[in-house]
């Protein structure tokens, strides 16, 4: 695989009989094939502007936002989720416990604060991203936001 103009990647695969076939995928095909097979109800929305692309998807209990800033190298593909709202019940406790999360059950992911919100958050360059990359990327917050945000809610919900 190697990474072309535009956020196209190109993928060679290996046929049975050995000859190479060549695919060009571009990220925001990529994040759009993703959300189609994560996403439920019909529930994926997107909005283009000056600072990229932004799509939303519901998964599970959870919606699930997506940014990407542009195609170069330099740009950011970021994913987050809100789980909590704050404040919370017991911070101090919250946040050891998802400190503890952090180190142990978040992968890629992390949770974190943006504004009043507690999220599962991950965030990469593009340069020398892979559709696998942004697959995981993508499924690993949905994934984890879903599994942990009624019980954070029931425990530390204000």
């Amino acid at each position: 695989m190697t990474a072309t103009p535009l956020g196209l990647e190109t993928l060679t695969t290996i046929s049975e009989n050995g000859d190479d076939t060549t695919v060009t995928a571009n990220h925001v095909e990529v994040i759009e094939t993703v959300i189609s097979s994560l996403e439920q109800d019909d529930s994926a929305m997107v909005s283009h502007s000056d600072q990229g692309t932004l799509w939303k998807f519901k998964y599970g209990s959870v919606g699930v936002f997506v940014q990407l800033t542009g195609s170069s190298d330099a740009d950011i593909l970021t994913v987050w989720s809100s789980v909590l709202s704050l404040p919370a019940k017991n911070e101090p406790q919250l946040m050891r416990h998802l400190l503890e999360m952090n180190c142990s059950e978040t992968f890629e992911a992390c949770f974190g604060i943006l504004g009043n919100k507690v999220v599962v958050l991950a965030s990469r360059p593009l340069a020398d991203i892979s559709p696998g990359e942004i697959s995981r990327l993508m499924t690993i917050v949905a994934t984890i936001a879903d599994d942990n945000d009624e019980a954070l809610q029931a425990e530390y919900g204000a």
